[in-house]
């Protein structure tokens, strides 16, 4: 491992040798802008590893979500997994991601929208319609994100209402009942007041039948959502702006494709009750479940932020993000596939949450002081009411109260003429409140934590729009209490939360334009995780044996993204990931991360070329690798949840008018049909598959300005 990062290493360094020679030539590709450390900055000034996604060329890359986000960055795999949901999102960064929903569970990696943190996995299945651009930070994010950001997070950033005045229609059609229809406006009511509408549906068909519920008019995998978000922007003064936002989205859709093995486990109880590989749908992507009540998963979010930036001095400014979110949904699974009642989980969840975060910033000897205080509360709950397990009826309930406070500081300044300093602190206190029945009566506990997070960067800058850096970053991710405590039955103490997990990055990288017509971005890492839980089980001679272990993990890896631009029409992007991830050995059991592959890789090509008229054609390939993976946390081949590597391929050929008054492309998403799985779970009672949703789609897409 230590040889595999001082190569790492070397490679930057040789980079950084070659980027310093005179020869090379001045750039001419203008630098993206994001706000990555909550300061506006250009991409090559940011001490982070960091991809980001510009809004009006998401489409072009046949991205519509952040499971598509996850195709083409490194090091990141992004699956739709929580109890049969198509709407959940749950992201997998350098090997830290929550594969659970429940929730007194928390994502490893944060996702925010403007600023606001979304606190359920349930519903990050953001809809990228209309949106400025999409950031993902790599790496641990505890000083200005806070927590649960252990293992990076993504920054969604919306269009800002006067910046593209006018009004777009966008429509798509193709295959599985392809039907998207989006609506945006976006202009000036006053010369103090902007505005912009954004609203839309979004249907697609499933992929298979409910042979045994024939009544239903739902498919399995089928999608049917409808979003909308207003946002208004006044600029009360020349020191003073508000802006209000407000968003809402319905899903009613159908459960994600999944089947269960049960021949595999010949001592699992399904296969002792006398059940088989044949009870279960010939094609896995049917199901052959008799519960007509659980073959729909639906979910509604409601959500509304005010954003107050005001000024009161020339290098002074204070900005509030006070936001309050509402959602809920039904889904579960009728686990054993089977048309008779025999495992199944149905299920119903609530989450609702408040933040404010107060920023303060000032010049300070030509740097950038930002000093803040947070404040997050959510209280949520789950009920599965009936369980059916193993034929035996039950009821599970699941309730928790977060209250979490924060104060933080981060200065950024020059030293000299190349070279600058970053460095933060951030003070978090949580408290957490958990209730339980699972059939042994009402159980309850509550629990504080405190941590401190911390930063540290030095960037130096190069001859050309090169910068080189080396930063050292903390993070963690709050205790948690147990999610299926079904322990009580055994031991009433059980229900007990665990310490935090703490994360420490060290971490170089280079970023820029070494060559006139080249982008590159490279970097090193190695991270230290401790107290990381896992579930893991191992194969025995008479089953299987679960145990649960709290470990340390250190992982190694590398990470490369570029553009060339060979002239003005022809450009090949490139991204690169590589994970060296080498888990605590405990018990005599030594885990994997689960969900996360080794190497992961894109390329895209992509030619444009303006005609005599004005407009342009645009054709563009993109190609997405995923290594081998495992589905659970043990590398044991008895288990059987490796999930082999996949290859996806997206292609976009349009054409768009002078100015962009109109434009049609045709496209292509998974277009050599990649089936995959999303997981593997193995209970010792069967062996769960669930599979990707993502097959493949050709259609037709157009957009015009009104």
């Amino acid at each position: 491992m230590i040889v595999r990062m001082v190569g790492g290493a070397l490679l930057l360094a040789m980079l950084l040798a070659m980027c310093r020679s005179g020869a090379w030539a001045q750039p001419l590709i203008e630098e993206i802008v994001v706000t990555a450390t909550k300061r506006e900055r250009g991409i090559y000034e940011v001490p982070v590893s960091l991809s980001v996604f510009v809004g009006r060329r998401l489409g072009v890359r046949g991205i519509l979500d952040l499971v598509d986000v996850g195709k083409f960055v490194p090091n990141l795999n992004v699956t739709t997994f929580s109890a049969g949901h198509t709407s959940s999102a749950n992201p997998f960064l350098r090997g830290i991601g929550t594969q659970d929903h429940l929730i007194t569970t928390d994502p490893g990696v944060g996702v925010y929208v403007d600023g606001v943190y979304l606190g359920r996995q349930v519903g990050q299945h953001w809809n990228l319609a209309n949106i400025e651009r999409v950031e993902v930070l790599r790496g641990p994010q505890g000083t200005l994100y806070g927590r649960n950001s252990i293992g990076g997070a993504i920054n969604i950033v919306t269009s800002r209402p006067g910046e593209d005045p006018g009004r777009r229609v966008q429509i798509r059609v193709g295959m599985r009942e392809r039907f998207d229809a989006h609506f945006h406006a976006d202009g000036h009511l006053s010369e103090t007041l902007a505005a912009t509408v954004s609203l839309g549906v979004n249907r697609r068909g499933g992929l298979g039948r409910f042979v045994n519920v024939p009544s239903t008019s739902v498919e399995v995998g089928q999608t049917r959502e409808t979003f909308a978000r207003t946002v208004l922007a006044w600029r009360a003064s020349p020191n003073l702006s508000v802006t209000l936002a407000a968003d809402a989205n319905d899903g009613n859709n159908g459960l994600n494709p999944y089947t269960t093995r049960i021949d595999e486990l010949p001592s699992g109880a399904l296969h002792r009750a006398g059940y088989r590989n044949a009870d279960v749908a010939a094609n896995p992507y049917d199901n052959n479940t008799g519960a007509a009540e659980q073959v729909r998963v639906g979910n509604r979010a409601r959500g509304l932020a005010v954003i107050a930036d005001f000024r009161f001095r020339e290098h002074a400014s204070v900005r509030m993000i006070a936001s309050g979110r509402r959602s809920q949904y039904e889904a579960g699974l009728d686990d054993d596939a089977l048309v008779d009642d025999f495992l199944r989980f149905p299920e119903a969840g609530n989450a609702d949450q408040d933040s404010l975060e107060v920023q303060f910033r000032r010049g300070v000897a030509g740097g950038d002081l930002l000093a803040g205080a947070y404040w997050f509360e959510e209280e949520g709950a789950n009920v599965q009411d009936p369980t059916v397990f193993l034929g035996s009826v039950g009821r599970f309930t699941l309730d928790q109260a977060v209250q979490s406070a924060a104060l933080f500081t981060n200065l950024d300044m020059p030293i000299g003429e190349r070279w600058r300093f970053a460095g933060g602190l951030r003070r978090t206190r949580d408290e957490k409140q958990a209730s339980t029945n699972v059939g042994t009566g009402l159980v309850s506990a509550r629990r504080m934590w405190h941590e401190t997070s911390w930063e540290l960067s030095i960037q130096r800058e190069l001859d050309t729009r090169m910068t080189a850096y080396a930063a050292i970053q903390s993070g963690y991710q709050s205790g948690q209490f147990p999610a299926r405590p079904y322990c009580l039955f055994d031991d009433p103490d059980c229900f007990v939360a665990g310490d935090n997990i703490t994360a420490l990055n060290y971490e170089l990288g280079l970023k820029g334009q070494p060559l006139a017509r080249v982008e590159l971005t490279a970097s090193v890492f190695h991270t230290r995780y401790d107290n990381l839980p896992y579930q893991v089980n191992a194969t025995a001679e008479q089953g299987f044996n679960t145990v649960n272990l709290i470990v340390k993990q250190r992982t190694t890896g590398v990470e490369l993204e570029g553009v060339v631009h060979a002239g003005e029409r022809f450009s090949l992007g490139a991204a690169l990931g590589w994970l060296d991830v080498d888990l605590e050995k405990r018990q005599g059991v030594r885990p994997v991360a689960p969900l996360t592959p080794e190497f992961t890789a894109a390329v895209g090509p992509e030619y444009r070329r303006t005609l005599a008229g004005g407009g342009e054609i645009r054709a563009r390939l993109d190609f997405s690798y995923r290594d081998r993976m495992f589905g659970e946390a043990s590398a044991d081949p008895g288990r059987m949840t490796r999930i082999g590597a996949r290859s996806i391929v997206n292609f976009h050929l349009g054409y768009s008018a002078r100015g962009d008054v109109w434009s049609l492309a045709l496209y292509g998403r998974n277009a050599a049909d990649a089936r995959y799985d999303n997981a593997r779970l193995n209970t010792g009672d069967y062996l769960l598959r669930i599979l990707s949703n993502d097959a493949s789609e050709f259609g037709a897409r157009a957009e015009w300005r009104l």
